[in-house]
């Protein structure tokens, strides 16, 4: 008997009632059951889990294979036991919460043979509310390089794998990491891979986001996540020489999992633990983070970082707060140089020095605004729009070379116009009309990052990240103040959607559209009566 195209890993612990959205979604792929091998490892399940596979086993014999083992506590033992156990041509991996489309796994493979590729990624969008980064989808590509391409910020490990590569480099996941093993693993696969392939013309993969958001991802705290990022850094290092395709990934890194851990949230943590992370990072920063790779991050991040190396505890949470309560502080303009005024700044008390704050070099900074107040109203047209008053402390944004300033949420861009400039600051305007933002979304709903940009609006550069890595002079909008935003309800075809601006977790500017379904109108009712 031949061996199948493709063998389809799925770790599994405790995933109903999603689980089997999953695996009907696999059963129905276009590409045939006798083309497929589905390798289940049940981790241990506590509920239905376990049955349900063995249930769809029964069922279809010779496409299931189910593994059940005591848990190992996170997906990369059930991942490397699939993987031992794949006997396909190529690999895919799928998260039992998650779904895939009806034709991705013979598109995905379609393409490996056509283009002899190792690596193919096919577009991969959110469900309820996850944010996925939109950028390396922005059009087919045969040939992707990993260093110079959005491809760092999307090593998740939801792509098609040729096995002979994975088998012929003993890559497998570090079974001691708990959260996010998979970034180390998909790393080396694209770093040992001949070719790299893009689909982005296609929903191929559903990333859902759990109502009840159980799953050790979401529930992973900041000290786990610290650890894990320390090993991910020392691997890096260890795989990659050092020079700009070292730097390349580090970007992504700092910019996302680091930054991730100095974010509005660490005000939360007691003070040991905020003590802890403050000092682990400043660890990291002083081993890997090169002037080269600090020079392609954001004015917030560049500057929280270079508080863990260089200032205390309290320095850091100062900033934070201002970020987080307060908004963008004034700029300093000294000389040649300009500096963030963030507390701290020249306090003879606390001798940070000026390089903790100077942004004379970093091109977002006139980018730099907080949303002040958002509202939906009608526009000449009589069309309903979202409009966003928005701060800039820069007083003058002509001279801070911000004109034109635009705005977009990702590649939707909004009206922006800067209504009044003197004084402490500018105040601008923005406004996006409902019908973009409708029309722009899949039928699973997306959250979109708000950024302004110095400069004539790009959609490539608008890719909604954390910092301007890589973005020219983009900057997410926050919103210090946003209390109470109320929602938009517009239909499309037969289904209603939620327009909604709202604040992820660091304190960026999201507008989010989703439809509007039983499972989503249940969840906001439960959180309603827990919060009373």
């Amino acid at each position: 008997m031949s061996a199948p195209d493709v063998s389809v890993v799925v770790p599994v612990y405790n995933t109903m009632p999603y689980l089997t959205r999953c695996l009907d979604s696999l059963v129905r792929q276009t590409i045939g059951l006798s083309r497929m091998q589905v390798v289940a490892v049940d981790d241990g399940s506590t509920d239905r889990s376990g049955a349900e596979l063995d249930r769809y086993a029964a069922r279809h014999p010779g496409t299931f294979t189910v593994i059940h083992q005591p848990n190992s506590g996170g997906p990369a033992g059930p991942c490397n036991r699939g993987l031992d156990a794949a006997t396909g041509r190529y690999v895919f991996f799928v998260g039992a919460d998650d779904h895939l489309g009806p034709e991705a796994l013979e598109r995905l493979v379609t393409a490996a043979d056509e283009w002899d590729s190792d690596v193919v990624l096919g577009r991969v969008v959110g469900v309820n509310s996850r944010h996925i980064y939109q950028d390396i989808f922005a059009r087919n590509a045969v040939d992707v390089d990993l260093f110079d391409s959005p491809l760092p910020r999307s090593l998740a490990n939801t792509k098609l794998f040729r096995r002979e590569l994975l088998d012929r480099h003993a890559i497998r996941y570090r079974e001691e990491l708990r959260i996010a093993s998979d970034l180390p693993f998909t790393l080396e696969a694209c770093y040992r891979a001949r070719r790299i392939s893009v689909l982005a013309d296609y929903e191929f993969y559903y990333a859902v986001r759990r109502f009840s958001a159980t799953n050790i991802t979401y529930l992973s705290r900041h000290l786990e996540r610290l650890r894990t990022v320390e090993a991910n850094l020392a691997y890096v290092a260890e795989l990659i020489e050092p020079g700009k395709r070292r730097d390349a990934v580090m970007v992504r890194r700092f910019d996302h999992e680091v930054a991730k851990l100095v974010e509005d949230d660490l005000l939360r943590l007691d003070r040991e633990q905020q003590q802890e992370v403050h000092d682990g990072i400043g660890r990291l920063v002083a081993e890997h983070l090169t002037e080269e790779v600090a020079d392609q991050l954001g004015a917030e991040t560049r500057i929280r970082f270079a508080l863990t190396r260089d200032g205390s505890l309290d320095d850091l949470l100062a900033v934070i707060r201002q970020d987080a309560e307060v908004g963008v502080p004034p700029t300093v303009v000294d000389g040649p140089r300009r500096y963030a005024a963030y507390p701290g700044f020249r306090d003879a008390a606390r001798g940070l020095p000026d390089s903790c704050f100077d942004v004379t070099r970093v091109p977002e900074w006139p980018a730099k605004l907080d949303a002040t107040g958002f509202g939906w109203e009608d526009d000449e047209q009589g069309e309903r729009v979202l409009t966003i008053t928005a701060y800039s402390p820069l007083p003058d944004l002509v001279a801070a070379g911000a004109e034109p300033l635009t705005v977009s949420a990702e590649e939707i861009p909004a009206e922006t116009v800067v209504l009044a400039r003197g004084g402490t600051g500018s105040t601008v305007r923005v406004r996006f009309r409902a019908a973009d933002l409708l029309a722009g979304t899949g039928t699973t709903g997306q959250r979109r990052i708000v950024s302004a940009q110095a400069g004539p609006f790009d959609p490539d550069r608008a890719l909604g990240a954390n910092s301007a890595a890589g973005a020219g002079g983009a900057a997410a909008l926050r919103a210090p103040r946003l209390t109470g935003a109320v929602p938009l309800v517009r239909r499309r075809g037969a289904r209603l959607y939620l327009l909604t601006p709202t604040r992820d977790e660091s304190g960026r500017l999201m507008i989010s559209v989703v439809p509007v379904t039983p499972g989503r109108v249940t969840a906001r009712l439960r959180q309603k009566l827990r919060r009373r």
